[in-house]
């Protein structure tokens, strides 16, 4: 399996102990983010972890910012996409379950990093339940 991951300043620590999670179960990363904690804009570092993901290079991508949320709108605005922001195993496994999410966006500033690499677990081990939920999936790209 094949991994990208891409953050911001705000997420170097997350991000680094995410990668050596990821390289601990031998799943290969592309690292799109940065590696310190000088002020950078996410969009640079989301895109092209959108990017792999859309264009099926990796199966899923996992984004870090601040709050979560930047990074999370950044990824949606790519069609293949279905990024989830979440703060809980348990919405990381309803966003698989039910929306097939493909990205992962973690909130750095607001979960300890032990909760996030649960998280990042959860997110690769929980299937997408298909049936009601892959009708409303469908629903979701504008065209």
């Amino acid at each position: 399996m094949k991994i990208a991951i891409g953050n911001d300043h705000a997420g170097t620590e997350y991000k680094l102990a995410i990668v050596g999670l990821l390289k601990s179960m031998n799943i290969e990363v592309i690292n799109h983010g940065t590696d310190g904690t000088d002020s950078v804009d996410y969009p640079d570092f989301v895109h092209p972890v959108a990017n792999d993901v859309e264009a099926g290079t990796v199966v899923y991508g996992i984004i870090i910012c601040g709050s979560g949320n930047g990074a999370s709108m950044t990824a949606n605005k790519h069609q293949k996409v279905r990024c989830a922001l979440c703060w809980t195993k348990e919405i990381v496994a309803l966003a698989r379950e039910h929306n097939d999410a493909n990205i992962l966006s973690l909130p750095a500033r607001y979960i300890a990093l032990p909760q996030a690499l649960e998280m990042v677990k959860t997110f690769l081990k929980t299937e997408f339940a298909g049936g009601r939920h892959e009708r409303r999936v469908e629903k979701i790209p504008c065209v």
